[in-house]
């Protein structure tokens, strides 16, 4: 899955001939995953028609500040779509769109979208090589850097005047390629690896029943969604459940039984920067397993039990470099028990969260939690999405590994 799934991506064309590959760079961003909208100078109308980008990227295309056909003169809102995108993408870039946003020249919807946008700003040049040369393009590439703005470098190949040389616009590829790059090395997990576990364990009585919990696993696969969003590379260790994820930094494990869930655990905890067990690991299994079927025949049953090892107990006790969160789902003296299993656990961080809670626990895509450092601070969160609990939780362990 690419990184920029999900993003919203604002593609600013100008009128260069180059403005022709503008159909295949949406195409590839559609093809990501993106939310795409374009907005062209008038000029570039001449290169590349309108209909053709809205009906690729599915979205209506904007060349001006209103829609003349329209006898009500609608407004097109600049602002709106410069605090849309999450990335403006200017593809083609000519040296006169460039020399205009150096300066804060501000004579058409792109460039007034342009001085609007809170996103990063990604431009690819496409100009004759003598233009691409001269010293005022220079000029306008250095204070668009300086900007901070990022260039995606053109290519060396034939230009649309038969000369041979720099000026060529990055092929959509190279341009995707050179955004995805960027994002990735920003990203504050880049090159850790992260311990992940989620869901319940089924401990089994027979070939056909077992003991097992509620746990539906959103929780951990939210958070192993949250760790791969931010880069890392995601070992997701699950007990049975219909959660699903399709990411290319999540590497899915699963497992069943308690007993399962520990050896897998163990096979990547050591190697592992941060292991976060989220999984509601069963406490007892049944001692003794039937080979067949156990049969109704009395009114009562009577089944024997022995504890199960304590996965997080046991990372705790031989953890190095790792950054080790745990999780307490608790019912009565909820953040004293919390603490207590922080300091017996060896954990550098606990997440609480209570069944006394409305909308907290198992079964339901809400979670309500309170963060326990190892310093003894308490951080108390409202009810919100497991999704933005997984964020939230992400945030508080970078924020502990960089103090």
């Amino acid at each position: 899955m690419s990184i920029l799934k999900d993003k919203n991506i604002l593609l600013g064309i100008t009128a260069g001939i180059a403005a022709y590959k503008s159909a295949s760079l949406v195409r590839l961003f559609i093809k990501a995953g993106a939310n795409v909208k374009v907005v062209m100078t008038p000029a570039s109308k001449d290169f590349v028609t309108p209909l053709t980008l809205s009906t690729l990227s599915k979205n209506e295309v904007f060349s001006s500040f209103v829609d003349e056909t329209d006898d009500n003169q609608v407004w097109n809102n600049h602002v709106e779509l410069g605090l849309w995108a999450d990335l403006f993408v200017i593809a083609p870039a000519t040296a006169n769109t460039l020399a205009k946003m150096a300066n804060g020249v501000c004579d058409n919807i792109l460039l007034a979208t342009y001085l609007s946008a809170k996103c990063p700003v990604y431009f690819a040049p496409a100009m004759d090589l003598d233009m691409y040369k001269h010293q005022s393009t220079k000029t306008s590439f250095s204070k668009l850097i300086s900007f901070g703005n990022k260039m995606i470098p053109a290519g060396t190949g034939e230009l649309a005047s038969g000369l041979v040389g720099e000026g060529r616009m990055a092929e959509p590829e190279t341009i995707i390629n050179f955004i995805e790059k960027d994002i990735l090395d920003q990203l504050p997990l880049r090159g850790k690896k992260v311990l992940i576990t989620a869901g319940p364990t089924y401990e089994s009585l027979d070939p056909v029943r077992f003991i097992g919990n509620h746990s539906s696993g959103k929780m951990g696969f939210e958070i192993a969604k949250a760790s791969a969003n931010l880069g890392a590379q995601v070992i997701l260790v699950t007990g049975p459940t219909h959660q699903s994820i399709t990411h290319d930094n999540v590497d899915l494990k699963p497992v069943i039984s308690a007993e399962d869930m520990y050896n897998e655990v163990h096979n990547y905890f050591l190697d592992s920067d941060i292991a976060i067990l989220s999984a509601a690991v069963a406490d007892y299994r049944p001692k003794n397993v039937a080979d067949q079927k156990i049969k109704k025949k009395d009114s009562t049953f009577t089944i024997e039990l022995e504890k199960t090892k304590d996965i997080l107990k046991s990372c705790g006790e031989i953890k190095d470099k790792q950054f080790l969160v745990g999780f307490a789902l608790e019912t009565n003296n909820e953040l004293e028990n919390a603490k207590g299993k922080l300091q017996s656990k060896n954990l550098d961080l606990i997440v609480l969260n209570s069944l006394q809670d409305k909308g907290a626990g198992f079964g339901v895509s809400t979670n309500k939690v309170t963060f326990i450092t190892s310093g003894n601070d308490i951080v108390e969160h409202e009810l919100k999405s497991k999704a933005e609990v997984a964020s939230d939780l992400m945030q508080q362990i970078l924020k502990q590994i960089d103090a």
